[in-house]
């Protein structure tokens, strides 16, 4: 396994590098702001009048995409059913040291939540049995799966929204190729969606060679556009 380093991005909240691959985790212009850009407002954001959501992310990663979707709706009566991959899980030390509850209520002072509180949800994210669905909250159950992407077994039509967040085309060109995005598509519910930072031309192909309609939309900071992708 590549070695991992914490860092800290330009927004003040914390993300692994991989030293090897010259990549990291989430943006070094902004963790936090990332990933309320891509994966809140041009994903879970278009699933407001669902009461019951599916969720899958492809690269779970630092739980900070389930953690952000959690709090999202931890005022509202939705409910999310949250199923994230992941072949090499972040461990204990490594997870605490990026300390996103206090970089989370530095960013959004509008949480209800205290740090304390958004510590308890992240540990138990973080410390969940892998593939067994458990109830972090009774608004909020989790999956996950310590799989490769390209071997896991996509369930048909069970997702509303994909996030997809595997580490860039650069270093993993074989997770950004029609044969995945194949899985994904057949793995969305009509009317889904799927959400990335990416905004690579052969990725924009990609997608819509298996038959998702994709608009470019602006990226995050140190991004100039991302994608989203639906199944019409």
């Amino acid at each position: 396994m590549l070695s991992r380093k914490i860092i800290l991005t330009e927004d003040g909240s914390a993300t692994i590098h991989l030293e090897e691959w010259n990549e990291s985790y989430h943006s070094k212009h902004g963790a936090v702001q990332e990933a309320y850009h891509v994966f809140i407002r041009n994903g879970l954001d278009f699933f407001k009048e669902n009461s019951e959501l599916s969720i899958l992310e492809i690269g779970f990663g630092t739980g900070l995409n389930a953690l952000i979707s959690f709090l999202e709706i931890s005022e509202t009566h939705q409910k999310i059913n949250y199923t994230g991959l992941e072949k090499y899980p972040v461990v204990e030390n490594e997870f605490k040291a990026l300390n996103y509850p206090q970089s989370l209520k530095d960013f959004n002072s509008d949480l209800k939540l205290s740090e304390t509180e958004i510590s308890a949800v992240y540990n138990s994210l973080m410390k969940a049995n892998w593939e067994d669905f458990q109830a972090i909250h009774p608004n909020f159950q989790l999956q996950k799966f310590q799989e490769d992407f390209l071997e896991y077994e996509y369930p048909k039509e069970a997702f509303d929204l994909i996030y997809f967040d595997a580490f860039g085309a650069r270093v993993q060109p074989e997770l950004w190729t029609e044969e995945l995005f194949e899985k994904l598509f057949q793995s969305i519910k009509s009317g889904g969606m799927l959400t990335t930072y990416s905004s690579k031309g052969s990725v924009r192909r990609a997608l819509i060679s298996v038959g998702f309609r994709v608009e470019k939309r602006p990226g995050p900071p140190g991004k100039r556009e991302m994608l989203i992708a639906f199944k019409d």
